[in-house]
Protein backbone atom coordinates (compact mmCIF):
# COMPACT_ATOMS: atom_id res chain seq x y z
CA UNK A 1 0.00 0.00 0.00
CA UNK A 2 3.00 1.91 0.47
CA UNK A 3 4.36 4.64 -2.60
CA UNK A 4 8.59 3.78 -2.70
CA UNK A 5 9.26 7.63 -2.97
CA UNK A 6 7.92 10.85 -1.48
CA UNK A 7 5.85 12.75 -4.08
CA UNK A 8 7.78 16.78 -4.39
CA UNK A 9 5.25 19.32 -3.76
CA UNK A 10 5.66 22.83 -4.69
CA UNK A 11 8.99 22.41 -7.28
CA UNK A 12 6.20 21.70 -10.35
CA UNK A 13 2.74 21.14 -10.66
CA UNK A 14 2.15 17.64 -9.39
CA UNK A 15 1.57 15.36 -12.40
CA UNK A 16 -1.43 12.68 -12.45
CA UNK A 17 0.26 9.92 -11.29
CA UNK A 18 1.47 12.08 -8.44
CA UNK A 19 -1.94 12.58 -7.24
CA UNK A 20 -3.21 8.49 -7.70
CA UNK A 21 0.10 7.52 -6.01
CA UNK A 22 -0.70 10.11 -2.31
CA UNK A 23 -4.87 8.89 -3.03
CA UNK A 24 -4.48 5.80 -3.18
CA UNK A 25 -1.14 3.79 -2.21
CA UNK A 26 -0.53 6.50 0.85
CA UNK A 27 2.91 7.76 -0.68
CA UNK A 28 4.68 10.49 1.69
CA UNK A 29 4.76 14.02 0.50
CA UNK A 30 8.22 16.42 0.66
CA UNK A 31 7.87 20.13 0.25
CA UNK A 32 10.28 21.69 -2.02
CA UNK A 33 12.75 24.52 -0.62
CA UNK A 34 11.92 26.79 -2.71
CA UNK A 35 7.96 26.80 -2.08
CA UNK A 36 8.87 27.15 1.24
CA UNK A 37 11.17 30.48 0.66
CA UNK A 38 8.01 31.66 -1.38
CA UNK A 39 5.27 30.86 1.28
CA UNK A 40 7.70 33.12 3.57
CA UNK A 41 7.38 36.10 1.36
CA UNK A 42 4.23 35.88 0.73
CA UNK A 43 3.09 35.23 4.48
CA UNK A 44 5.22 38.92 5.16
CA UNK A 45 2.74 40.65 2.72
CA UNK A 46 -0.53 39.29 4.82
CA UNK A 47 1.98 40.05 8.33
CA UNK A 48 1.73 44.00 6.92
CA UNK A 49 -2.04 44.30 5.56
CA UNK A 50 -2.83 42.71 9.10
CA UNK A 51 -1.38 45.74 10.25
CA UNK A 52 -3.26 48.41 8.26
CA UNK A 53 -6.03 49.99 10.10
CA UNK A 54 -7.91 49.92 6.13
CA UNK A 55 -9.61 46.59 5.86
CA UNK A 56 -8.72 43.99 3.76
CA UNK A 57 -10.69 41.37 2.47
CA UNK A 58 -10.20 38.34 3.77
CA UNK A 59 -7.28 39.40 6.08
CA UNK A 60 -9.16 42.23 8.07
CA UNK A 61 -12.79 41.85 7.25
CA UNK A 62 -15.77 38.88 7.36
CA UNK A 63 -16.23 36.44 4.61
CA UNK A 64 -18.66 36.19 1.55
CA UNK A 65 -21.55 38.64 2.23
CA UNK A 66 -20.15 40.19 4.93
CA UNK A 67 -16.87 40.76 3.26
CA UNK A 68 -17.80 44.44 4.37
CA UNK A 69 -17.71 44.01 8.19
CA UNK A 70 -14.70 45.18 9.42
CA UNK A 71 -12.81 42.98 11.94
CA UNK A 72 -10.40 44.32 14.96
CA UNK A 73 -7.25 42.49 15.28
CA UNK A 74 -7.95 41.05 18.41
CA UNK A 75 -10.73 39.26 17.10
CA UNK A 76 -9.54 37.90 14.25
CA UNK A 77 -8.05 34.62 15.39
CA UNK A 78 -11.45 33.92 16.64
CA UNK A 79 -13.03 34.70 12.88
CA UNK A 80 -10.49 31.97 11.37
CA UNK A 81 -11.84 29.37 14.14
CA UNK A 82 -15.94 30.35 13.22
CA UNK A 83 -14.69 30.06 9.31
CA UNK A 84 -13.58 26.76 9.95
CA UNK A 85 -16.19 25.46 12.04
CA UNK A 86 -18.89 26.47 10.59
CA UNK A 87 -18.15 25.44 7.36
CA UNK A 88 -17.21 21.99 8.34
CA UNK A 89 -20.99 21.40 7.83
CA UNK A 90 -20.81 18.19 5.50
CA UNK A 91 -23.52 15.98 6.30
CA UNK A 92 -24.19 12.04 4.81
CA UNK A 93 -21.83 9.15 4.05
CA UNK A 94 -18.46 9.73 4.20
CA UNK A 95 -16.14 9.76 1.03
CA UNK A 96 -13.79 7.59 0.36
CA UNK A 97 -10.37 8.03 1.93
CA UNK A 98 -8.79 8.51 -1.62
CA UNK A 99 -10.86 11.18 -2.42
CA UNK A 100 -10.35 13.10 0.68
CA UNK A 101 -6.42 11.99 0.31
CA UNK A 102 -6.58 13.78 -2.99
CA UNK A 103 -8.42 16.84 -1.70
CA UNK A 104 -5.50 17.40 1.31
CA UNK A 105 -3.03 17.01 -1.97
CA UNK A 106 -4.40 19.26 -3.78
CA UNK A 107 -4.98 21.93 -1.37
CA UNK A 108 -1.75 21.25 0.17
CA UNK A 109 -0.30 21.94 -3.39
CA UNK A 110 -1.74 25.31 -3.84
CA UNK A 111 -0.87 26.81 -0.25
CA UNK A 112 2.84 25.69 -1.23
CA UNK A 113 2.95 27.77 -4.15
CA UNK A 114 3.25 31.00 -2.25
CA UNK A 115 0.02 33.09 -3.34
CA UNK A 116 -1.93 31.74 -0.55
CA UNK A 117 -0.53 33.96 2.22
CA UNK A 118 -0.34 31.02 5.01
CA UNK A 119 2.70 30.71 6.69
CA UNK A 120 5.24 27.88 6.38
CA UNK A 121 3.95 25.89 9.65
CA UNK A 122 0.58 25.80 7.63
CA UNK A 123 2.09 23.95 4.99
CA UNK A 124 4.14 21.78 7.31
CA UNK A 125 1.19 20.87 9.23
CA UNK A 126 -0.71 19.91 6.15
CA UNK A 127 2.33 17.44 4.67
CA UNK A 128 2.84 16.16 7.96
CA UNK A 129 -0.98 14.95 8.28
CA UNK A 130 -0.47 12.99 4.78
CA UNK A 131 2.79 11.13 5.68
CA UNK A 132 1.44 9.78 9.19
CA UNK A 133 -1.74 8.85 7.53
CA UNK A 134 -4.52 10.78 8.93
CA UNK A 135 -7.54 10.79 6.84
CA UNK A 136 -10.30 13.74 7.94
CA UNK A 137 -13.38 12.50 7.94
CA UNK A 138 -15.39 14.63 5.05
CA UNK A 139 -18.97 13.89 4.33
CA UNK A 140 -20.72 13.19 1.36
CA UNK A 141 -23.27 16.58 0.79
CA UNK A 142 -21.97 20.43 1.58
CA UNK A 143 -20.26 21.82 -1.49
CA UNK A 144 -21.83 23.58 -4.32
CA UNK A 145 -18.65 24.11 -6.33
CA UNK A 146 -19.10 28.16 -5.60
CA UNK A 147 -16.40 29.14 -3.80
CA UNK A 148 -14.45 26.00 -4.52
CA UNK A 149 -15.12 22.79 -1.93
CA UNK A 150 -15.75 24.74 0.68
CA UNK A 151 -17.46 22.16 3.31
CA UNK A 152 -15.18 19.52 2.05
CA UNK A 153 -12.16 21.60 2.60
CA UNK A 154 -13.61 22.79 5.98
CA UNK A 155 -13.55 19.37 7.16
CA UNK A 156 -9.56 18.73 6.57
CA UNK A 157 -8.68 22.12 8.13
CA UNK A 158 -10.71 21.27 11.36
CA UNK A 159 -9.07 18.24 11.69
CA UNK A 160 -5.59 20.11 11.30
CA UNK A 161 -6.63 22.83 14.24
CA UNK A 162 -7.35 19.09 16.27
CA UNK A 163 -11.00 19.40 15.97
CA UNK A 164 -13.33 16.61 14.15
CA UNK A 165 -12.86 13.15 13.33
CA UNK A 166 -10.13 11.49 11.69
CA UNK A 167 -9.23 7.79 10.51
CA UNK A 168 -5.58 6.70 10.56
CA UNK A 169 -3.54 4.30 8.92
CA UNK A 170 -2.79 1.38 10.46
CA UNK A 171 0.40 -0.25 8.85
CA UNK A 172 0.31 -4.22 8.72
CA UNK A 173 1.48 -5.94 11.51
CA UNK A 174 2.38 -9.39 9.90
CA UNK A 175 4.34 -9.77 5.86
CA UNK A 176 1.37 -10.41 3.52
CA UNK A 177 -1.37 -8.34 5.58
CA UNK A 178 -2.71 -5.16 4.20
CA UNK A 179 -2.80 -2.25 5.55
CA UNK A 180 -5.98 -0.68 7.41
CA UNK A 181 -7.86 2.19 8.22
CA UNK A 182 -9.10 2.64 12.04
CA UNK A 183 -11.87 3.36 13.73
CA UNK A 184 -13.39 7.10 14.08
CA UNK A 185 -10.96 8.79 16.06
CA UNK A 186 -10.84 12.14 17.61
CA UNK A 187 -8.49 14.00 15.23
CA UNK A 188 -6.79 15.65 18.71
CA UNK A 189 -5.65 12.05 19.61
CA UNK A 190 -4.54 11.33 16.60
CA UNK A 191 -2.71 14.54 15.99
CA UNK A 192 -0.87 14.37 19.13
CA UNK A 193 0.09 10.66 18.17
CA UNK A 194 1.83 11.88 15.37
CA UNK A 195 3.89 14.42 17.52
CA UNK A 196 1.49 17.21 15.18
CA UNK A 197 0.84 20.64 17.32
CA UNK A 198 -3.07 21.52 16.46
CA UNK A 199 -2.94 24.37 13.83
CA UNK A 200 -3.87 28.07 15.28
CA UNK A 201 -5.17 30.11 12.10
CA UNK A 202 -3.87 33.46 12.34
CA UNK A 203 -5.33 36.42 9.61
CA UNK A 204 -6.18 34.59 5.90
CA UNK A 205 -5.35 31.22 6.75
CA UNK A 206 -8.89 30.21 7.14
CA UNK A 207 -9.85 31.34 3.87
CA UNK A 208 -6.57 29.55 2.08
CA UNK A 209 -7.27 26.45 3.47
CA UNK A 210 -11.00 25.97 2.38
CA UNK A 211 -11.14 28.31 -1.03
CA UNK A 212 -10.63 25.65 -4.14
CA UNK A 213 -11.84 23.01 -6.46
CA UNK A 214 -9.44 20.27 -4.84
CA UNK A 215 -12.33 18.13 -4.21
CA UNK A 216 -13.52 18.04 -7.61
CA UNK A 217 -10.10 18.23 -9.65
CA UNK A 218 -8.96 15.30 -7.11
CA UNK A 219 -12.03 13.42 -8.39
CA UNK A 220 -11.63 13.68 -12.16
CA UNK A 221 -7.56 12.68 -11.73
CA UNK A 222 -8.69 9.77 -10.00
CA UNK A 223 -11.63 8.92 -12.87
CA UNK A 224 -9.70 9.88 -15.60
CA UNK A 225 -6.84 6.86 -14.20
CA UNK A 226 -9.80 4.24 -13.73
CA UNK A 227 -11.33 5.16 -17.29
CA UNK A 228 -7.70 4.71 -19.26
CA UNK A 229 -8.20 1.06 -18.21
CA UNK A 230 -11.81 0.65 -18.64
CA UNK A 231 -12.01 2.33 -22.23
CA UNK A 232 -9.62 -0.51 -23.35
CA UNK A 233 -11.12 -3.33 -21.25
CA UNK A 234 -14.32 -1.86 -23.40
CA UNK A 235 -12.32 -2.95 -26.77
CA UNK A 236 -11.46 -6.27 -25.48
CA UNK A 237 -14.95 -7.02 -23.78
CA UNK A 238 -16.08 -6.19 -27.76
CA UNK A 239 -14.03 -8.46 -29.22
CA UNK A 240 -14.87 -11.37 -27.06
CA UNK A 241 -18.55 -10.58 -28.18
CA UNK A 242 -17.13 -10.11 -31.79
CA UNK A 243 -15.23 -13.01 -32.12
CA UNK A 244 -18.22 -15.06 -29.88
CA UNK A 245 -21.23 -13.84 -32.21
CA UNK A 246 -19.21 -14.89 -35.56
CA UNK A 247 -18.80 -11.24 -36.36
CA UNK A 248 -16.05 -9.69 -38.49
CA UNK A 249 -12.82 -7.95 -37.66
CA UNK A 250 -12.48 -6.34 -41.58
CA UNK A 251 -14.46 -2.97 -40.24
CA UNK A 252 -11.56 -2.04 -37.97
CA UNK A 253 -8.96 -2.04 -41.10
CA UNK A 254 -6.43 0.64 -40.72
CA UNK A 255 -7.61 2.04 -44.38
CA UNK A 256 -10.91 2.65 -43.26
CA UNK A 257 -10.58 4.39 -40.12
CA UNK A 258 -7.72 6.31 -41.59
CA UNK A 259 -10.58 7.75 -43.93
CA UNK A 260 -12.41 9.27 -40.75
CA UNK A 261 -8.90 10.20 -38.44
CA UNK A 262 -10.66 10.84 -35.43
CA UNK A 263 -7.63 10.01 -32.69
CA UNK A 264 -9.56 7.86 -30.21
CA UNK A 265 -11.53 5.86 -32.83
CA UNK A 266 -8.21 5.04 -34.43
CA UNK A 267 -7.36 3.76 -30.79
CA UNK A 268 -9.86 1.61 -30.23
CA UNK A 269 -9.91 0.09 -33.53
CA UNK A 270 -6.06 -1.28 -33.13
CA UNK A 271 -6.95 -2.75 -29.48
CA UNK A 272 -9.85 -4.50 -31.74
CA UNK A 273 -7.43 -5.76 -34.45
CA UNK A 274 -4.87 -6.97 -32.44
CA UNK A 275 -7.21 -8.56 -29.43
CA UNK A 276 -8.58 -10.64 -32.43
CA UNK A 277 -5.51 -10.93 -34.52
CA UNK A 278 -4.61 -14.67 -34.84
CA UNK A 279 -8.09 -15.66 -34.04
CA UNK A 280 -9.56 -19.20 -35.77
CA UNK A 281 -12.86 -18.26 -34.83
CA UNK A 282 -12.91 -15.12 -36.94
CA UNK A 283 -10.97 -16.50 -39.64
CA UNK A 284 -13.29 -19.79 -39.46
CA UNK A 285 -15.99 -18.19 -41.29
CA UNK A 286 -14.60 -15.45 -43.79
CA UNK A 287 -15.13 -15.38 -47.32
CA UNK A 288 -18.24 -15.11 -49.68
CA UNK A 289 -19.60 -18.24 -47.81
CA UNK A 290 -20.12 -16.26 -44.38
CA UNK A 291 -23.48 -14.52 -46.18
CA UNK A 292 -23.95 -12.05 -43.81
CA UNK A 293 -23.62 -8.23 -45.26
CA UNK A 294 -22.75 -6.50 -42.65
CA UNK A 295 -22.90 -6.72 -38.14
CA UNK A 296 -24.85 -4.70 -35.85
CA UNK A 297 -24.21 -1.49 -35.62
CA UNK A 298 -23.04 -2.34 -31.87
CA UNK A 299 -20.17 -4.84 -33.06
CA UNK A 300 -18.93 -2.79 -35.80
CA UNK A 301 -19.11 0.85 -34.52
CA UNK A 302 -17.83 0.33 -31.03
CA UNK A 303 -14.69 2.03 -32.05
CA UNK A 304 -16.32 4.88 -33.18
CA UNK A 305 -18.38 5.24 -29.63
CA UNK A 306 -15.16 3.66 -27.55
CA UNK A 307 -12.87 6.47 -29.63
CA UNK A 308 -15.84 9.32 -28.42
CA UNK A 309 -15.27 8.21 -25.05
CA UNK A 310 -11.21 8.30 -25.61
CA UNK A 311 -11.74 11.57 -27.00
CA UNK A 312 -13.23 13.64 -23.92
CA UNK A 313 -11.14 12.21 -22.02
CA UNK A 314 -8.53 13.47 -23.71
CA UNK A 315 -10.00 16.71 -23.34
CA UNK A 316 -10.64 16.36 -19.79
CA UNK A 317 -7.12 15.49 -19.36
CA UNK A 318 -5.92 18.89 -20.88
CA UNK A 319 -8.45 20.64 -18.49
CA UNK A 320 -6.94 18.82 -15.46
CA UNK A 321 -3.66 19.34 -16.53
CA UNK A 322 -4.31 22.87 -16.66
CA UNK A 323 -5.99 23.07 -12.88
CA UNK A 324 -2.93 20.78 -11.79
CA UNK A 325 -0.92 24.06 -12.70
CA UNK A 326 -3.20 26.89 -11.84
CA UNK A 327 -3.85 28.62 -7.92
CA UNK A 328 -7.23 28.45 -6.69
CA UNK A 329 -7.41 30.87 -3.93
CA UNK A 330 -9.46 33.97 -3.24
CA UNK A 331 -8.06 36.99 -2.23
CA UNK A 332 -4.83 35.66 -3.60
CA UNK A 333 -1.08 37.48 -3.18
CA UNK A 334 0.23 38.32 -6.42
CA UNK A 335 3.70 37.96 -7.48
CA UNK A 336 4.26 41.51 -6.92
CA UNK A 337 3.12 41.69 -3.30
CA UNK A 338 -0.75 42.50 -3.94
CA UNK A 339 -3.74 41.27 -2.35
CA UNK A 340 -6.52 40.88 -4.67
CA UNK A 341 -9.81 39.48 -4.84
CA UNK A 342 -10.96 36.99 -7.94
CA UNK A 343 -12.97 34.41 -9.53
CA UNK A 344 -10.32 31.58 -10.12
CA UNK A 345 -12.07 29.59 -6.86
CA UNK A 346 -15.25 28.84 -9.41
CA UNK A 347 -15.60 25.20 -9.91
CA UNK A 348 -16.29 25.68 -14.02
CA UNK A 349 -13.93 24.41 -15.76
CA UNK A 350 -13.68 21.40 -13.88
CA UNK A 351 -17.44 20.62 -13.78
CA UNK A 352 -18.21 20.45 -17.36
CA UNK A 353 -15.50 17.80 -18.04
CA UNK A 354 -16.92 15.87 -15.09
CA UNK A 355 -20.56 15.94 -16.91
CA UNK A 356 -19.02 15.62 -20.29
CA UNK A 357 -17.59 12.06 -18.98
CA UNK A 358 -20.24 11.03 -17.28
CA UNK A 359 -21.71 11.28 -20.73
CA UNK A 360 -19.09 9.07 -22.18
CA UNK A 361 -19.31 6.66 -19.35
CA UNK A 362 -23.06 5.71 -20.15
CA UNK A 363 -22.55 5.49 -23.83
CA UNK A 364 -20.23 3.13 -23.50
CA UNK A 365 -21.91 1.10 -21.16
CA UNK A 366 -24.89 1.54 -23.37
CA UNK A 367 -23.47 -0.13 -26.45
CA UNK A 368 -21.48 -2.73 -23.91
CA UNK A 369 -25.32 -4.08 -22.61
CA UNK A 370 -26.19 -3.98 -26.71
CA UNK A 371 -23.67 -6.95 -27.51
CA UNK A 372 -24.26 -8.80 -24.03
CA UNK A 373 -28.06 -8.67 -25.34
CA UNK A 374 -27.42 -9.99 -28.58
CA UNK A 375 -25.33 -12.37 -27.23
CA UNK A 376 -27.83 -14.22 -25.46
CA UNK A 377 -31.03 -14.07 -28.14
CA UNK A 378 -30.86 -17.00 -30.62
CA UNK A 379 -32.63 -14.81 -33.12
CA UNK A 380 -29.28 -12.55 -33.65
CA UNK A 381 -26.38 -14.81 -31.65
CA UNK A 382 -26.04 -17.00 -34.79
CA UNK A 383 -26.17 -20.64 -33.45
CA UNK A 384 -25.69 -20.07 -29.68
CA UNK A 385 -28.27 -21.53 -27.35
CA UNK A 386 -30.89 -18.88 -25.99
CA UNK A 387 -29.65 -16.69 -23.23
CA UNK A 388 -26.45 -18.90 -23.29
CA UNK A 389 -28.34 -21.67 -21.17
CA UNK A 390 -26.99 -25.34 -20.23
CA UNK A 391 -30.79 -27.08 -20.99
CA UNK A 392 -33.24 -24.88 -22.48
CA UNK A 393 -36.47 -24.30 -20.59
CA UNK A 394 -34.80 -25.59 -17.07
CA UNK A 395 -31.88 -23.44 -17.08
CA UNK A 396 -32.31 -19.65 -17.56
CA UNK A 397 -28.06 -19.09 -18.27
CA UNK A 398 -27.22 -15.68 -18.21
CA UNK A 399 -31.01 -14.22 -18.83
CA UNK A 400 -30.77 -11.74 -15.35
CA UNK A 401 -27.05 -11.01 -15.58
CA UNK A 402 -28.03 -8.83 -18.55
CA UNK A 403 -30.99 -7.58 -16.59
CA UNK A 404 -28.13 -6.63 -14.18
CA UNK A 405 -26.42 -5.09 -16.88
CA UNK A 406 -29.74 -2.92 -18.50
CA UNK A 407 -30.79 -2.09 -15.10
CA UNK A 408 -27.14 -0.23 -14.27
CA UNK A 409 -27.55 1.20 -17.98
CA UNK A 410 -30.52 2.74 -17.15
CA UNK A 411 -28.91 4.51 -14.21
CA UNK A 412 -26.05 5.89 -15.84
CA UNK A 413 -28.69 7.67 -18.57
CA UNK A 414 -29.83 9.52 -15.11
CA UNK A 415 -26.18 10.04 -13.99
CA UNK A 416 -25.29 11.31 -17.31
CA UNK A 417 -27.96 13.92 -16.67
CA UNK A 418 -25.51 17.13 -16.48
CA UNK A 419 -25.13 18.96 -12.86
CA UNK A 420 -23.71 21.79 -14.16
CA UNK A 421 -26.81 23.14 -15.62
CA UNK A 422 -28.47 22.82 -12.10
CA UNK A 423 -27.13 26.46 -10.60
CA UNK A 424 -28.37 27.15 -7.14
CA UNK A 425 -27.58 30.55 -5.29
CA UNK A 426 -25.76 30.87 -1.98
CA UNK A 427 -24.77 33.36 1.10
CA UNK A 428 -27.41 35.87 0.61
CA UNK A 429 -27.51 36.25 -3.14
CA UNK A 430 -23.59 37.02 -2.95
CA UNK A 431 -22.70 33.06 -4.53
CA UNK A 432 -25.24 33.51 -7.37
CA UNK A 433 -23.77 30.96 -9.74
CA UNK A 434 -22.41 28.06 -8.79
CA UNK A 435 -20.58 25.22 -10.28
CA UNK A 436 -22.29 22.62 -8.72
CA UNK A 437 -19.07 20.78 -9.09
CA UNK A 438 -18.69 18.50 -6.62
CA UNK A 439 -21.79 17.11 -7.11
CA UNK A 440 -20.65 16.44 -10.90
CA UNK A 441 -17.66 14.04 -9.79
CA UNK A 442 -19.55 12.31 -6.98
CA UNK A 443 -22.37 11.15 -9.74
CA UNK A 444 -19.20 10.44 -11.96
CA UNK A 445 -17.42 8.01 -9.85
CA UNK A 446 -20.94 6.06 -9.19
CA UNK A 447 -20.93 5.96 -13.25
CA UNK A 448 -17.68 4.65 -13.46
CA UNK A 449 -18.35 1.56 -10.91
CA UNK A 450 -21.63 1.10 -13.22
CA UNK A 451 -19.53 1.26 -16.23
CA UNK A 452 -17.20 -1.53 -14.87
CA UNK A 453 -19.76 -4.34 -13.37
CA UNK A 454 -21.52 -3.94 -17.00
CA UNK A 455 -18.23 -4.85 -18.98
CA UNK A 456 -17.65 -7.46 -16.51
CA UNK A 457 -21.25 -8.94 -17.53
CA UNK A 458 -20.01 -8.53 -20.83
CA UNK A 459 -16.92 -10.11 -20.67
CA UNK A 460 -18.84 -13.08 -18.15
CA UNK A 461 -21.15 -13.81 -21.25
CA UNK A 462 -18.41 -13.70 -23.74
CA UNK A 463 -16.40 -16.44 -21.67
CA UNK A 464 -19.60 -18.18 -22.41
CA UNK A 465 -20.31 -17.60 -25.46
CA UNK A 466 -16.73 -18.49 -26.65
CA UNK A 467 -16.52 -21.91 -25.01
CA UNK A 468 -20.00 -22.94 -26.50
CA UNK A 469 -18.33 -22.02 -29.73
CA UNK A 470 -16.49 -25.20 -29.22
CA UNK A 471 -14.54 -27.23 -31.12
CA UNK A 472 -13.79 -23.30 -32.75
CA UNK A 473 -10.62 -22.03 -30.95
CA UNK A 474 -10.71 -18.28 -29.19
CA UNK A 475 -8.05 -15.66 -30.65
CA UNK A 476 -5.03 -15.54 -27.95
CA UNK A 477 -6.10 -12.39 -26.26
CA UNK A 478 -9.41 -13.10 -26.07
CA UNK A 479 -8.46 -16.93 -24.88
CA UNK A 480 -6.35 -16.17 -22.07
CA UNK A 481 -9.25 -13.76 -21.07
CA UNK A 482 -11.92 -16.63 -20.74
CA UNK A 483 -9.02 -18.52 -18.91
CA UNK A 484 -8.62 -16.01 -16.11
CA UNK A 485 -12.57 -15.66 -15.93
CA UNK A 486 -12.39 -19.13 -15.37
CA UNK A 487 -10.65 -18.90 -12.66
CA UNK A 488 -13.02 -17.12 -10.45
CA UNK A 489 -16.22 -18.29 -12.63
CA UNK A 490 -17.86 -21.77 -13.20
CA UNK A 491 -18.38 -22.45 -17.30
CA UNK A 492 -20.87 -23.75 -18.90
CA UNK A 493 -23.31 -25.90 -17.23
CA UNK A 494 -26.38 -25.96 -15.17
CA UNK A 495 -27.37 -22.64 -13.54
CA UNK A 496 -25.59 -21.24 -10.09
CA UNK A 497 -25.82 -18.80 -8.08
CA UNK A 498 -24.66 -16.06 -10.17
CA UNK A 499 -23.75 -12.99 -8.23
CA UNK A 500 -20.57 -13.99 -6.99
CA UNK A 501 -19.11 -14.73 -10.33
CA UNK A 502 -20.06 -11.43 -11.60
CA UNK A 503 -18.89 -9.41 -8.49
CA UNK A 504 -15.33 -11.94 -9.05
CA UNK A 505 -15.11 -10.76 -12.65
CA UNK A 506 -16.06 -7.45 -11.88
CA UNK A 507 -12.77 -7.18 -9.47
CA UNK A 508 -10.79 -8.69 -12.09
CA UNK A 509 -11.83 -5.40 -14.42
CA UNK A 510 -11.83 -3.01 -11.65
CA UNK A 511 -7.75 -4.18 -10.94
CA UNK A 512 -6.85 -4.07 -14.18
CA UNK A 513 -6.26 -7.78 -14.98
CA UNK A 514 -8.27 -8.54 -17.39
CA UNK A 515 -6.79 -5.68 -19.94
CA UNK A 516 -3.24 -6.77 -18.50
CA UNK A 517 -3.77 -10.93 -19.95
CA UNK A 518 -5.21 -9.54 -23.18
CA UNK A 519 -2.33 -7.15 -23.49
CA UNK A 520 0.33 -9.79 -22.67
CA UNK A 521 -1.69 -12.45 -25.29
CA UNK A 522 -1.28 -9.49 -28.04
CA UNK A 523 0.10 -7.26 -30.11
CA UNK A 524 -1.45 -4.00 -28.04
Amino acid sequence: MQHSSPVIVGEAPLAPADVVAVAREFATVEIADSARRRVAAARAVVDGLAADPNPHYGVSTGFGALATTFIAAERRRQLQVSLIRSHAAGTGPEVETEVVRALHLLRLQTLASGHTGVRPLVVDTYAAMLNAGITPIVREYGSLGCSGDLAPLAHIALAAMGEGEVRVLRQAQQPGEAATLSEKTPAADALAAAGIEPLVLLEKEGLALINGTDGMLGQLLLALHDLENLVSTADLAAAMSIESQLGTDAVFAADLMALRPQVGQAVSAANLRAFLGASPMVASHKGPEDGRVQDAYSLRCSPQVHGAARDTMGHAAMIAERELASVVDNPIITSDGRIESNGNFHGAPVAVVLDFLAISVADVASVSERRTDRALDPARNHGLPPFLAHEVGVDSGLMIAQYAAAGIVSELKRLATPATVDSIPSSAMQEDHVSMGWSAARKLRRAIDGLTRVLAIEILTGARALDLRAPLIAGPATGAVRDLVRTVAAGPGPDHFLSPDIEAVTELVRSGAVLCTAKEHSHV
